[in-house]
């Protein structure tokens, strides 16, 4: 059985005492501090405020940067995200992560396609991998069927 991971897609940190600043969080994570604020203006964070406009990030904030980071890795956009864990029903959720797990899939196998290229033109003896019928095949097939495979000039 797959882990389970709870989002807690309340924006505020209200469970813990926020305690980080932006510039702190902001080297945790290895980004610059006006990502964070991005992320703020386009509804992915909320971070508690003191002293009037100074932010202050909490655990849940963390996991909340953590979610997006890893998100991105992923691939997706920050609509994309921002779909996600806004969803409030569980069966809105589950279609738009079957949306992008599908999405996924796909772009992990045309990776893994191109990765196929690349190691074809680096286990041929030609010369010029190009002029290789197993790589003009490969490339071919991408082009589509009706194509006729490159013939080096």
């Amino acid at each position: 059985m797959c882990p389970t991971m709870r989002l807690n897609v309340d924006m505020k940190s209200n469970s813990n005492p926020p305690a980080m600043r932006i510039g702190e969080v902001a080297e945790h994570f290895g980004l610059a501090t006006h990502v964070l604020r991005h992320w703020e203006a386009v509804g992915l964070l909320e971070p508690a405020r003191i002293g009037g406009d100074r932010r202050r990030y909490g655990p849940d904030d963390l996991y909340r940067i953590a979610v997006i980071l890893r998100a991105k890795e992923a691939g997706f956009g920050l609509d994309d995200i921002r779909e996600m864990t806004a969803a409030r029903e569980p069966a809105e959720r589950r279609v738009i992560l079957r949306r992008l797990e599908n999405d996924l899939r796909r772009r992990i196998a045309q990776a893994e396609a191109s990765l196929e290229l690349i190691r074809c033109a680096l286990d041929c003896d030609h010369d010029d991998f190009t002029s290789c019928a197993h790589f003009q095949a490969m490339v071919t097939e991408r082009i589509g069927r009706e194509a006729r495979p490159h013939v080096p000039v």
